[in-house]
């Protein structure tokens, strides 16, 4: 190959390389450049993702004053740190229905619920379903009965008038709940821990209904929880003890109980993602007249609810004889008492400014007159105590001894009673003392399980059931 040939081939195969470079660099170029883009994307993306949590964040914080589920869920909601504020208290009468029985329709089951986003407190008021609403007893009828009304009328704003007229309340909203909602609600969240508070054992065969439980903490799945809240008494005639309140106080306060489990274990976090499902249930089983875009604005809020807020309780009266009622069972409201436990339960904040003012005038008057040594101090705080005594160690004379052992710490025992043999002494909280004040009783006994389970309705600060393990 002559000289020029090679050179030429030589050079060909030069510019032939740099073209070759020049579309590598150029690959590399773009490549570079669509890597550049897709960080700046991904930068933006991150950012706006930034952005929104922060903004979450900030809105919670500003609506709760530190981060939290509520905050979070409010912010979704589009609620400002107003919001919650300019939420009154809500009321709902809530009314069970049974639909075992074709073309009946008894109200078994009638409780007032209530709910403050603010306070975060909340109460359960059970209405007896034997409640009289007629004007004369002496003449009363069964169909006079609260929970007759709904059943004759279909009308659910007739009960609703009736309990507002009973109570004193201006309760707008009802709910008609059928045994079908309890039963799929159980089994959506559940099932739930319950203690249940004694052995059970009734038996229908006309309703097919059977009702066996042990007397303890057990998991309630959804038709177990329609039973025990049904039950009354047992087969041989036995119902709730004493201190727990006979048939229909037993079955009202095991219903109550038993529906704070559920509210406890329904009102999670976890189950944010069930609420579709918990409002398919609602929608299929309810007939109510809330309004639900004016109650959703709770919701945000109600996640925080805790059960030891929950106040529960069951409107006061008697149960006259038979023979002044025209023999039929009725239960006759006590009006007086039924004011007190109200504005106790719906209305504290009125209680509180009359009680500090009463404090106020009592002070100015009593200045002078205080107790010289820290011994009387201590004996006037416990005389304010009041307690009621039972016995269920099995020991007649226990009951004296330990009342003697109250009396003379200074407590003034009120009330004494009996009951079926208990392993251990339990001392409840009935209304509102301090730990301490529990601790100081358990002290002066020697022994005790402290509990609370407080009743608007308790003549008494504290019940005391004597154990076997009491003086040994």
């Amino acid at each position: 190959m002559s000289r020029t040939k090679r050179e030429t081939k030589e050079n060909e195969e030069i510019k032939n390389n740099k073209k070759n470079n020049k579309k590598n660099i150029n690959k590399k170029n773009r490549k570079n450049k669509k890597m550049k883009t897709w960080k700046k994307v991904l930068l933006v993306i991150f950012l706006i993702i930034v952005a929104i949590v922060a903004y979450f964040i900030y809105n919670s914080i500003k609506i709760e004053g530190e981060i939290s589920l509520s905050g979070m869920l409010a912010t979704a909601a589009g609620h400002d740190e107003n919001t919650r504020k300019n939420l009154g208290e809500l009321q709902v009468l809530i009314m069970g229905v049974s639909t075992d029985q074709a073309g009946v329709d008894l109200t078994d089951t009638i409780m007032v619920a209530s709910y403050n986003p603010n306070s975060q407190r909340a109460v359960l008021l059970s209405i007896p379903r034997d409640s009289y609403t007629g004007k004369n007893t002496k003449r009363a009828t069964a169909s006079e009965k609260i929970n007759a009304i709904y059943n004759l009328t279909k009308d659910p704003q007739e009960t609703l008038d009736a309990v507002n007229d009973l109570t004193g309340l201006d309760i707008k909203y009802y709910m008609i709940v059928r045994t079908e909602a309890l039963i799929e609600l159980v089994d959506a969240i559940g099932p739930i821990e319950y203690n249940v508070p004694i052995d059970m054992n009734y038996n229908d065969p006309t309703q097919d209904l059977h009702i066996q439980f042990k007397k303890g903490l057990q998991e309630i799945d959804g038709e177990e929880a329609e039973e025990l809240l049904r039950f009354r008494k047992n087969d041989d005639g036995t119902s709730f003890p004493p201190e727990y309140g006979d048939n229909d106080i037993g079955r009202m306060r095991n219903q109550r109980e038993f529906i704070t489990a559920v509210i406890d274990q329904t009102v999670t976090a976890g189950n944010i993602t069930k609420l579709g499902q918990i409002l398919d249930i609602a929608s299929r089983n309810l007939i109510t007249n809330v309004d639900f875009n004016a109650i959703k604005d709770y919701l945000p809020y109600a996640v925080e609810f805790s059960t030891e807020n929950l106040q529960t309780a069951s409107l006061p009266g008697t149960t006259p004889d038979l023979t002044t009622t025209n023999n039929v069972s009725i239960f006759v409201v006590d009006k007086e008492e039924t004011e007190e436990l109200i504005n106790s339960l719906f209305y504290p904040e009125k209680l509180e400014s009359e009680e500090n003012e009463s404090s106020t005038s009592q002070s100015n008057t009593t200045s002078n007159k205080t107790n010289s040594t820290t011994q009387s101090n201590q004996t006037s705080s416990s005389s304010n105590i009041k307690i009621e005594v039972i016995n269920g160690s099995g020991e007649s004379s226990k009951l004296q001894e330990a009342v003697n052992l109250l009396k003379k710490a200074g407590y003034d025992v009120t009330k004494t009673g009996t009951t079926s043999t208990i392993s251990t002494t339990i001392i409840t909280n009935r209304k509102s003392l301090e730990n301490s004040d529990l601790n100081k009783i358990k002290e002066t006994l020697g022994v005790g399980s402290i509990s609370t389970n407080k009743s608007s309705t308790s003549k008494v600060d504290v019940q005391i059931i004597i154990g076997k393990d009491f003086g040994n």
